[in-house]
Formats: C-alpha cells, sequence, structure tokens
C-alpha cells in the first residue's frame, strides 16, 4: 500500500504548481485582456486535471491489481 501513497504523493507535486500557474495566467489574462494568455491558463488548468485524473486511475488500478493478488 505504500506505492498507492507515492504515487498520489508525486501526483499532488505535479499538478499543484501547475494548476496555480494556470489560475494565475487565467486571471492575470482576463483582467488585462490577453486573451492568449487566457488560453494558456486555460490550458494549463486543464492539463493539471488531467494529470491529477491520471494519477487517481493509476493508484486505483494498483489497488485492485493487489487486492486480486492477495486474493
Amino acid at each position: 500500500m505504500e506505492t498507492n501513497y507515492r504515487i498520489l504523493k508525486a501526483t499532488k507535486y505535479v499538478c499543484v504548481p501547475i494548476l496555480t500557474l494556470g489560475v494565475i495566467l487565467f486571471i492575470y489574462g482576463f483582467v488585462n485582456g490577453f486573451y492568449n494568455v487566457v488560453g494558456l491558463g486555460y490550458g494549463a488548468v486543464l492539463g493539471g486535471v488531467f494529470i491529477f485524473i491520471m494519477g487517481l486511475f493509476l493508484e486505483a488500478t494498483q489497488e485492485v491489481l493487489v487486492r486480486r493478488k492477495n486474493g
């Protein structure tokens, strides 16, 4: 079960900076009227969410495989 926590920690440490940067870029672009920056921020937020969901999927798959192996 230790590997599950490592996967979730790694996912958290990767996704939080990406999401933070994306939100900052989105707000900066929206407030100042830089619509190209808004697109970059939106893409960064979606990328961070996608990475987080894939990490959760990997953790859930690994847990199912361990439970099936143990019987």
